[in-house]
């Protein structure tokens, strides 16, 4: 026995009613009249043999059949959906995930996601943020820019820009700052790299120096205290130019130390397509001279 098929005006109806709670409302995003999506609902139900929604003075609710029934719908017709964005301007676009250490994304990526969507309007970029500690496979990411020596386990890395780290404050700490040794009479903010404030004060002829201070898993929180007079935080300066450059934030010293910098990186196992490529070589493009030592 063939079953007849539902009707897709009827299913569409009844999922924006079911998101929203309101006909009205549906009727508004379907670009219809309250009383035809009301019609739809209705046709559903005679079709379905249930009841999908009751009305109380305080709305409009869905029964236990439409609870069952909704979030299978919702979620497919916004697949339906996502699927034709993506050939928004008439051509195919490819979705793009890209995770970075929010050091990199705030402090150098944002400023330049124009120049990206004006080099690869195909590509659909989903941009998303870590704390340098991050699983490609886990979440589903094509790339991931992360912070450290480009040795990670299963990935390949290829080096975007050097970011040696030198201690940041704000202009009251500045003022109390003479000589490298004063730092250890203020609170040092640290990450959790342990090894970057001894390494910076080895490089400063310090030596012995006991670091002591709060810890923070993001480098943009700890670089917002210091703004505020929390402490010292030692960071790339280049990631905080425009903090730097209106005086709310400043180096109190010239000495830069480390040998790490960000790196984009991907899963061996994981074969490049066309958008991974484009933003593979666009970004390196981006960095070029401060590779070099141009930057």
């Amino acid at each position: 026995m063939t079953r007849t098929p539902v009707p897709l005006n009827a299913l569409r109806a009844f999922e924006a009613s079911a998101r929203h709670l309101s006909f009205t409302r549906a009727a508004d995003e379907l670009c219809v009249t309250q009383a035809a999506v009301s019609h739809q609902i209705k046709a559903l139900e005679a079709r379905l043999g249930v009841t999908l929604f009751r009305r109380s003075n305080r709305g409009l609710h869905l029964t236990d059949e439409g609870l069952a029934l909704a979030p299978t719908l919702i979620e497919s017709f916004g697949t339906i959906d996502r699927l034709f964005d993506r050939f928004a301007g008439g051509g195919v676009q490819e979705v793009l995930t890209v995770s970075a250490v929010g050091t990199f994304a705030v402090g150098a990526l944002l400023e330049r996601l124009p120049a990206f969507r004006m080099a690869c309007p195909g590509i659909d970029l989903r941009l998303l943020t870590n704390n340098n500690k991050v699983d490609l496979a886990a979440e589903g990411l094509d790339y991931a820019i992360r912070f450290g020596d480009g040795a990670w386990h299963g990935v390949e890395s290829d080096a975007i820009c050097p970011a040696p780290l030198t201690p940041l404050c704000s202009p009251m700490l500045a003022r109390r700052l003479h000589v490298p040794a004063d730092l250890l009479r203020l609170p040092l903010l640290r990450s959790y790299r342990a090894q970057d404030w001894p390494a910076w004060f080895a490089a400063a002829g310090v030596e012995g120096a006991a670091v002591r201070g709060p810890l923070f898993d993001s480098s943009l929180v700890m670089v917002q205290a210091a703004m505020l007079g929390e402490g010292v935080a030692l960071a790339p300066p280049a990631m905080f130019a425009r903090e730097i450059d209106g005086g709310r934030l400043l180096q109190p010293f010239p000495i830069a130390a480390g040998a790490d910098g960000y790196w984009l990186t991907r899963l061996k196992s994981r074969v490049p397509g066309s958008a991974m490529q484009a933003f593979r070589r666009w970004l390196l493009e981006q960095f070029a001279k401060y590779r070099s030592g141009a930057g």
